[in-house]
C-alpha cells in the first residue's frame, strides 16, 4: 500500500545500489530506451562533486528521486535539477514537492541561491507544481532541448522546454512556499488545453498536439522577449492550464 506523501522518507543517497535503484525508476517512469537512460555512474559523480541525490522510501521501496548536478554562471554557483521522477502509484501525494524541498533546504545550507531546471511547456501537472507550488519562475525557452526523446511521454514531439528559475531566498518563493499568494498582476497568458495528453498518445491527434506546441512556443518566446516572465500558473476544473506572464519585479540576475 503506498504511504502518504507525510509518511515518505528523504535521504541522502550515496552507495551504488542505491543509484540502480535510480536506473530502474528512471525506466519505470519515463520508458527511456539506453541511449537516453542516466547510468549509475552519474548518479555517483553527482554525488561527489557537489550535486544532489536524494531518495524518497516507503520503507524499502523507492518511491522517487531527485538528481542535480552543480552549475557556475557569471561568477555564481548554482544547481541544475536534472530529474525527479516518482513512481505512478505515489503519485499525487506531494512527494515531488517533498523532494524539491529536501533539494531547497541543501542548497541553502550550502549557501547555493539558485536552482534551476527544465520542464516541458505541455506538462500541465508538473508546470503547477514548479510555478504555483514552489515560487519558481520562467524566462527562457528552448525548442528541442534534448533532441529525438525515446520516451512515450514525449508523445514523438520535440524537446521542447522552459526553463525553471528557482530562487531560494527570494519573496517570492518564500511567500508561495508559506501559502501566501504572489504579488505580481499578470498581463498575459498562454494556455494549454487538457486534452494535450491524449493528442500526444494519438496518432489521429499528433498534430492538434503539435499545433498547440508549436503555439505555445512562439507565444511565450514572444513574451519572454519582451521583458515578462512566467509568474503564475492555474489549472481549470477540466483540468486546463495556463501560464500567468508578468513583469518579475525582483529580477534576480546570473
Amino acid at each position: 500500500m503506498a504511504q502518504s506523501g507525510a509518511e515518505i522518507r528523504i535521504e541522502s543517497l550515496t552507495e551504488l545500489e542505491q543509484f540502480d535503484r535510480c536506473v530502474e525508476l528512471q525506466l519505470t517512469v519515463w520508458g527511456y530506451s539506453d541511449g537516453d537512460l542516466i547510468p549509475r555512474r552519474v548518479f555517483l559523480v553527482a554525488s561527489r562533486i557537489g550535486g544532489q541525490v536524494l531518495g524518497a522510501f516507503d520503507g524499502d521501496v523507492m518511491a522517487g528521486f531527485a538528481m542535480a548536478l552543480p552549475g557556475y554562471r557569471n561568477g555564481h554557483p548554482y544547481l541544475h535539477s536534472h530529474m525527479v521522477g516518482v513512481l505512478a502509484e505515489y503519485r499525487n501525494a506531494g512527494i515531488g514537492r517533498r523532494l524539491k524541498l529536501a533539494q531547497r533546504e541543501d542548497a541553502l545550507a550550502r549557501g547555493i541561491e539558485l536552482m534551476e531546471w527544465t520542464f516541458d511547456p505541455l506538462e500541465i501537472k508538473n508546470a503547477h507544481l514548479n510555478i504555483a507550488k514552489l515560487g519558481a519562475i520562467s524566462r527562457r525557452y528552448k525548442r528541442d532541448f534534448y533532441g529525438p526523446s525515446s520516451s512515450p511521454l514525449q508523445g514523438g514531439l520535440p524537446t521542447d522546454r522552459v526553463y525553471a528559475e528557482w530562487w531560494l531566498r527570494s519573496e517570492r518563493v518564500t511567500r508561495v512556499l508559506a501559502g501566501e499568494a504572489p504579488t505580481i498582476q499578470p498581463t498575459q497568458h498562454v494556455d494549454v488545453p487538457a486534452e494535450i495528453y491524449a493528442w500526444k498518445a494519438s496518432t489521429d491527434d499528433h498534430d492538434a498536439a503539435r499545433e498547440v506546441q508549436s503555439r505555445n512556443a512562439a507565444a511565450l518566446e514572444s513574451a519572454f522577449a519582451s521583458g515578462l516572465s512566467v509568474v503564475g500558473y492555474e489549472r481549470s476544473p477540466k483540468g486546463d492550464g495556463r501560464f500567468l506572464l508578468g513583469v518579475w519585479d525582483e529580477q534576480y540576475l546570473y
